[in-house]
């Protein structure tokens, strides 16, 4: 359930409901902001309210849906803090660009470049890979982190990467900046869990095969762990035809805006598995409503150790960028 305070409520009165309620054994959270707490273990019938209790409460609910911490209803939408003086909202955009592996320090240091040059600020690149035969490269590991950070220092960027066990959260504090759960370990719970204790921001891909709320539920995860700062990332769905690697679901990005306060960004690059594909569905993205996009970029696709198929050359991505721009500006004139 949610409960809403009064503006005129002290927080010493608040302070003192919240305890009756944990004191009873049931979790509870408060969001300040929106004079808001949710106890998701509790409905409207089952509370007692006092009579000075009742004075404080503005207004009780009880969530159709399972999550209450990442609910449109729980709180107005809100500023991911990224670290660095960066942030995302509603009003801004990021895009993330990078290979999808971590190869060389001559690859990464291209690319930064490029990211730089772009007037972007996030440099991506898997070092651990989740691939799906056991045969296919796995990805450089901490060296991989480790030449990504490098690059990044370099050119004053952020790194965004993906874990996979939470017993490698130790050197993802050490080398990332915006920690990426790929679509394998959406429902990894324990993965989410430990990920949200931490305070780094998280990048949170659709599950392939999940629905919009089993996807909010894994940010519920996070989110009741005590880190809030989430970014939502789809990156297709699983279908029946093949044509293309996914189906890149973007009637996701205003729907999700009704649903939730977080932010939602697009993969167009394994949204579509396709390099000439990936332009128009970032375009068509930006168009929709999302607020960034993570596209993947390789000096030398051909030559990719994993997924080059889908990998913008890097003059392919600096002639796209300006044209997302343009599109933005169009959307704040309207």
């Amino acid at each position: 359930m949610l409960i809403r305070f009064k503006k005129e409520t002290a927080e010493s009165q608040i302070h003192h409901f919240k305890n009756r309620i944990l004191s009873q054994g049931h979790e509870c959270f408060y969001e300040p902001d929106a004079l808001c707490l949710a106890i998701p273990t509790l409905r409207t019938t089952d509370l007692k309210l006092s009579q000075d209790e009742i004075l404080m409460v503005e207004s009780q609910s009880d969530p159709k849906d399972a999550y209450h911490l990442v609910s449109n209803q729980f709180r107005d939408p809100k500023t991911i803090d990224l670290g660095s003086g960066l942030t995302l909202g509603r009003d801004e955009f990021m895009i993330i660009a990078g290979p999808c592996s971590v190869e060389t320090e001559e690859q990464m240091e291209a690319i930064a470049k490029a990211v730089v040059l772009s007037g972007q600020r996030f440099l991506r690149g898997g070092a651990y890979k989740p691939r799906t035969s056991p045969y296919s490269f796995q990805g450089l590991e901490e060296l991989g982190l480790r030449l990504i950070r490098e690059a990044a220092d370099r050119h004053g960027l952020l790194v965004v990467s993906e874990i996979m066990d939470p017993r490698d959260l130790e050197q993802f504090y050490a080398y990332v900046d915006v920690i990426q759960i790929g679509t394998r370990n959406m429902m990894n719970y324990r993965l989410l869990k430990e990920v949200g204790k931490t305070k780094k921001p998280v990048l949170l891909k659709r599950g392939m095969s999940a629905t919009l709320e089993e996807w909010l539920l894994g940010a519920e995860y996070i989110a009741s762990e005590g880190n809030s700062n989430i970014i939502l990332c789809e990156r297709g769905i699983r279908s029946f035809d093949s044509s293309t690697r996914n189906v890149l679901d973007l009637a996701c990005i205003p729907r999700l805006k009704q649903m939730t306060w977080l932010p939602v960004i697009i993969d167009p690059s394994h949204g579509t598995g396709y390099s000439s594909l990936v332009p128009s569905m970032a375009m068509a993205s930006v168009a929709a409503g999302a607020g960034g996009l993570l596209i993947e970029v390789h000096p030398d696709p051909d030559k990719a150790l994993s997924d080059g198929q889908q990998a913008l050359t890097i003059p392919q991505y600096l002639d796209l960028v300006p044209k997302l721009k343009a599109i933005q500006e169009v959307l704040r004139l309207r």
